[in-house]
């Protein structure tokens, strides 16, 4: 690319969310911005933001201004799907963006919380493939009281009817009396897969949320409603999978 080509990079990157235009300069001052595997120390840098891989401190930043990145607190009882022929309310009816979107991973339809939205294909295929090992996190409601060593059996794992199964992390987050609240964290996603696995050792699920996919959490997300991903978060997303 010549000189007169591209746009430069500080606008770059401050149109990617990184930050006000002096402080993408600041950065590639320092030393702190790669493109292409390089790192790139003056201003005068001109890039093409659609074909440039772009790093600010190892972590890839989204240039491409088609791609749309988004976490949406799904309702119970909604489909994980953009529609449905039975008539159901699906995604579609929380999303309001004109991008044709895909879901990233299913949550069960009487499971409420976090689900990823993208049009980029190839972040979608990583994050849901399990040699990645993206953990997602849930809170579920479950019979109380716990014993002290069921965080162990988890960690440890148990035999499903359809092979084995455990979590990466368990904790109780509250107890009272009879029930209790614990948050469970594992990187696969077969169906049911966290209420099975609790009803496996003894605590079936009354209430299950997921708040967190890997990088991203939950946080503050009204049920239906729906945010695009900070720059700091989609850089988290692909240096998970390895993008």
């Amino acid at each position: 690319m010549s000189d007169n080509e591209g746009i430069r990079l500080q606008k770059v990157l401050a149109e990617a969310g990184v930050g006000s235009r002096r402080h993408c300069e600041q950065l590639i001052a320092d030393g702190r911005v790669k493109v292409d595997g390089k790192v790139v120390a003056w201003f005068g840098s001109r890039v093409d933001p659609q074909t440039a891989v772009i790093q600010v401190d190892g972590k890839r930043v989204e240039t491409r201004a088609e791609m749309r990145y988004y976490a949406v607190n799904k309702p119970r009882g909604v489909v994980s799907t953009m529609s449905d022929p039975q008539g159901r309310r699906s995604l579609a009816d929380y999303v309001d963006v004109p991008e044709r979107l895909f879901h990233v991973g299913r949550l069960d339809t009487d499971t409420e919380g976090l689900i990823l939205l993208t049009n980029d294909g190839e972040l979608s295929h990583r994050l849901t493939h399990p040699s990645y090992g993206v953990g997602k996190t849930y809170l579920a409601e479950v019979p109380g009281p716990i014993p002290r060593d069921l965080g162990r059996r988890l960690r440890e794992g148990v035999t499903l009817d359809d092979g084995f199964a455990k979590a990466d992390g368990f904790r109780v987050v509250e107890t009272a009396g009879k029930r209790a609240l614990v948050e469970v964290t594992l990187h696969e996603g077969r169906k049911h897969i966290v209420r099975r696995l609790l009803e496996e050792v003894g605590h079936p699920v009354r209430q299950l949320a997921r708040t967190e996919f890997g990088p991203v959490r939950l946080g503050a997300l009204k049920p239906g409603t729906m945010r695009a991903l900070s720059s700091r978060e989609i850089g988290e997303l692909y240096a998970a999978v390895d993008l």
